[in-house]
C-alpha cells in the first residue's frame, strides 16, 4: 500500500493489473459444471424425495401443508436450513398464493426458532433463482436460510478448505425441530 493507493498486482496472463489481488478456486470448477450435483430435472428430485422419509432421515425440522423447513446437507453455517414447497416448482412466480404466504411464515419462523436456540447476529435469507444464479437444484426451488455471527466463518473455507461447524447435522436438526414445536 502506498500514501496514493494500493500497488498494482502484477497478474501474469490475466489482462491489464491493477489493485485486486484474486484468489483462486479452481476446485469450484466441479460444481459450476455441475458434476457431482443431485439430480433433479427429472425423477430423482431430492426435495420431492425428502418428505417421503423419516425426519431424523431426511434432516426435516418442520412440516406445514405446502412447505416444509430442511437442513442444508451443505451448510454454510450452523442451522444453514431451507424451506421448500412440497410441489416441485422452479420459479419463485410460479407458487400459488397460498405457498408464497406459507414460504413466508416458515422463514419467519425458522429465524425464530434460529434465535431461541442459537443467538445469531443476522441472516442471509434468499432463492437463487436457476442454474446461473448458483442454485443447485433449479428446478426445485428453495429458500435459504443461514444464521450469521460476527466473523463466524472467515476465510476457513477458502484458505483451509475446511467448513466449521461445531454441531453433527442430525445435533442441530434435533434442536431446531423442538425448539420449533416448543413455540407451537
Amino acid at each position: 500500500m502506498t500514501d496514493q493507493g494500493p500497488e498494482l498486482v502484477a497478474q501474469d496472463g490475466i489482462g491489464v493489473p491493477d489493485a485486486l489481488q484474486r484468489l483462486w478456486t479452481p476446485h469450484r470448477m466441479a460444481y459450476i459444471r455441475g458434476q457431482e450435483k443431485p439430480a433433479s430435472e427429472s425423477g430423482g428430485c431430492p426435495f420431492c424425495e425428502l418428505p417421503s422419509l423419516p425426519d431424523e432421515d431426511a434432516l426435516i425440522i418442520a412440516r406445514a401443508e405446502l412447505v416444509y423447513a430442511v437442513l442444508n446437507l451443505y451448510p454454510y453455517n450452523p442451522g444453514h436450513l431451507m424451506v421448500v414447497p412440497y410441489r416441485h416448482v422452479a420459479d419463485y412466480t410460479d407458487l400459488t398464493d397460498a405457498e408464497t404466504v406459507e414460504l413466508a411464515v416458515f422463514t419467519q419462523r425458522a429465524m425464530t426458532t434460529a434465535r431461541r436456540i442459537s443467538a445469531p447476529h443476522g441472516f442471509n435469507i434468499g432463492m437463487n433463482q436457476g442454474v446461473v444464479a448458483g442454485a443447485g437444484i433449479a428446478a426445485h426451488l428453495h429458500q435459504h436460510v443461514v444464521p450469521r455471527w460476527g466473523g463466524d466463518a472467515n476465510f476457513m473455507p477458502v484458505v483451509g478448505h475446511t467448513k466449521v461447524l461445531p454441531q453433527l447435522l442430525g445435533e442441530t436438526r434435533r434442536l431446531l425441530a423442538e425448539a420449533w414445536s416448543a413455540a407451537d
